[in-house]
């Protein structure tokens, strides 16, 4: 096994995500606004490279490509860059997404019975790593923990390409987050974000049509993401929220709220995404009980950790309207 690809990919990231933040002339910048959790202009481009350090890093593996990752990818890099530049409507981005994955399903050969779930499952895993990328060094830490274990998964199987392939994913976000830690000299933008989470659904697709995982894999594996992203949808559509607008009300923009700050929900983050794949990876190997126990398990410690930042962010509104008050 060659750990060229992902050396390359971390390095080619970091080198070109530095010349990004020394040159902000003409960058496509994200303005701080009342919905924000920055407070200076940040430089939005470090999607280009993300895509970069992966593509270099995939090219020492050209001949382990399948086309129906490698088109619809870049094509959502393509729809992605542009409209981080200019601005898209939500409904033309979201058929570009829908289109990139039927190409995935059609190039996967998806049993028909599972065809719906998966298109879903593509679609919101592709725009849950947007909604989730508002805090330095947290989209970055995912795909790093995430991608890793994907890789792992597939070592212990054997295939080292596909391991090969994942892990210059994570090279990548590795050498981003050089850059995104907190505190943040550059943000990935719809680029990197819209890309990585979709290739986290490709991936989590493959590594299960091979039988490298069960289907819930990629799910656990990424669940500080899915879970987040998920329960806040749901808490904004039953209060019939506009789904598209901006807001602040995922967990992670809570807790920096109420005074985590950027690192301490980063590196909290990161000790979930770490068990969360551990615990993934240990799961494959289980029986069918055992892993549902496990399943259940993580759900439990989800809700306890729903609940928990919910009651302490009622306190926090609590105490701040007593402080107005005073």
């Amino acid at each position: 096994m060659t750990l060229y690809p992902p050396v390359i990919s971390a390095f080619v990231t970091m080198m070109l995500s530095l010349i990004l933040t020394l040159n902000k002339h003409g960058m496509i910048e994200d303005i701080p606004n009342d919905r924000s959790l920055h407070t200076e202009p940040i430089p939005r481009v470090g999607g280009v490279a993300i895509m970069a350090g992966i593509l270099s890093g995939w090219i020492l593996l050209f001949h382990f490509w399948v086309w129906w990752i490698v088109l619809p990818v870049l094509g959502l890099f393509a729809l992605s860059l542009v409209d981080d530049v200019r601005g898209l409507p939500a409904k033309f981005r979201l058929f570009g997404h829908f289109v990139a994955a039927l190409v995935l399903l059609a190039g996967a050969g998806i049993h028909w019975i599972w065809m719906l779930p998966v298109l879903l499952y593509i679609v919101w895993m592709t725009n849950l790593f947007n909604f989730m990328d508002g805090s330095d060094g947290l989209a970055g830490g995912m795909a790093l923990f995430g991608f890793s274990f994907y890789g792992i998964a597939g070592l212990i199987h054997g295939n080292e390409a596909f391991a090969m392939l994942n892990f210059t994913i994570g090279g990548a976000a590795l050498g981003f987050l050089y850059h995104n830690f907190h505190p943040a000299r550059l943000f990935m933008g719809d680029a990197g974000s819209i890309t990585l989470g979709f290739l986290a659904a490709a991936f989590g697709v493959w590594g299960w049509q091979q039988g490298f995982w069960p289907v819930w894999y990629p799910i656990l594996v990424f669940s500080p993401f899915v879970v987040d992203a998920t329960v806040t949808l749901l808490k904004r559509a039953r209060r019939r929220e506009k789904l598209t607008e901006a807001h602040r009300g995922h967990y992670y923009q809570r807790l920096i709220q109420m005074g985590w700050g950027h690192h301490n929900t980063a590196v909290a983050e990161y000790a979930l995404m770490l068990l969360a794949g551990i615990s993934a990876l240990w799961g494959i190997g289980l029986g069918a009980r055992s892993q549902a126990y496990l399943l259940l398990l993580w759900g439990a410690i989800y809700l306890g950790l729903a609940i928990w930042v919910d009651r302490r962010w009622r306190q926090h509104g609590a105490n701040n309207k007593s402080a107005n008050e005073v």
